[in-house]
């Protein structure tokens, strides 16, 4: 077939206006795709601290099984198989969910690693295996709130006995407090704490940060915690096991257990910290209402009807609360006073 000359030109003329060479219209300039196993790599890289505990099981799965495989030829039911081998193969525990919630963090990691390659242009959303495949339905929680009776066995439990009862202590009295998420507690540093105020900083999931009161008791005893074990530096750790090493998620595993084996209900339960959390947000709500629970339990989230953007609580009425709950006076905390009706002076 015969090029026309004109057509030619035209076309040239067109790809130096747009900016593009007659090479930019072909494959030889796309980016080679790669396989699962060279890509994840950037993917760990990329991802926060927290995502990166949380999906490191179920990104070294996909990367056992799927490695050798260009993350564009990754099928939808290759993850799905994986999601059912994660569910068959999860420990088993006396709170366990026959292996639904191993299933949804396959899916969940998956996602997150696909969401990167669409990010970084290897791939479409609609291309995507782990966005066709369906997360497990998620059963109701068997989460509850705690009893004062069973609060203070848990408490009585964790001061009988094991390796570092003061550490053990103050993790329960803290989380009692504030519910603060164990993520939250472990990030504490020396300089987020405010003895003078009675108050700590608590940097949590979603990069989120915010003043949360405490028991000036419970201030006093963290920081002659912290500088008795060998915090000095601002940026120190603030709860730190004897030798002077910063706390872990590991404390709490043998906390747990620890208790479990006191308290056969504890163990049956599957009570873990988040129960705390459960319990002191409970009680919030019950005596303080939405808005104060809601900003004791740090949330900024903007989800549910628009009504609640005007729904909000101040630190001072946090203070009030945490004062009611423990019977502890409170620097910052407000009596809440009589409101006037609408329309009155």
């Amino acid at each position: 077939m015969t090029t026309d000359p004109d057509r030619v030109a035209t076309a040239r003329a067109m790809l130096e206006h747009l900016g593009l060479t007659a090479a930019d219209l072909t494959d030889s300039n796309r980016p080679t795709v790669p396989t699962v196993a060279e890509y994840l790599p950037a993917v760990v890289a990329a991802a926060s601290p927290g995502t990166r505990r949380t999906y490191s099981s179920s990104w070294r799965r996909m990367d056992a099984a799927l490695g050798d495989r260009r993350i564009d030829a990754v099928r939808a039911s290759d993850i799905e198989a994986l999601m059912r081998q994660a569910a068959a193969g999860a420990r088993s525990r006396r709170n366990s969910r026959h292996g639904r919630h191993a299933g949804e963090h396959l899916i969940a990691a998956a996602r997150a690693f696909y969401n990167r390659a669409i990010a970084d242009g290897y791939l479409t959303a609609v291309d995507s295996p782990a966005h066709r495949v369906r997360k497990p339905r998620r059963l109701p929680n068997t989460r509850r709130a705690l009893t004062a009776d069973e609060l203070s066995a848990i408490n009585a439990a964790a001061r009988s006995g094991g390796n570092d009862t003061i550490l053990d202590a103050l993790l329960l009295r803290l989380h009692t407090e504030t519910a603060c998420r164990r993520g939250g507690a472990l990030a504490l540093r020396l300089i987020d704490l405010d003895t003078d105020h009675a108050l700590i900083r608590l940097s949590e999931k979603g990069g989120t940060q915010r003043w949360q009161p405490i028991t000036p008791m419970l201030a006093s005893r963290l920081n002659d915690h912290a500088r008795a074990r060998g915090a000095v530096a601002p940026t120190d750790a603030l709860l730190r096991y004897r030798n002077g090493q910063p706390a872990t998620y590991r404390r709490y595993d043998l906390l747990w257990k620890r208790v479990g084996r006191q308290l056969p209900w504890v163990a049956a339960q599957g009570v873990t910290t988040h129960w705390l959390r459960h319990t002191t947000l409970t009680w919030a709500e019950r005596h303080f209402g939405y808005g104060i629970a809601r900003a004791y339990a740090g949330h900024t989230d903007r989800r549910g009807p628009a009504t609640t953007t005007y729904i909000k609580a101040d630190l001072h009425a946090v203070a009030a609360a945490l004062t009611a709950l423990t019977g502890q006076p409170h620097p910052l905390a407000v009596a809440p006073k009589r409101q006037a009706h609408l329309g009155e002076g």
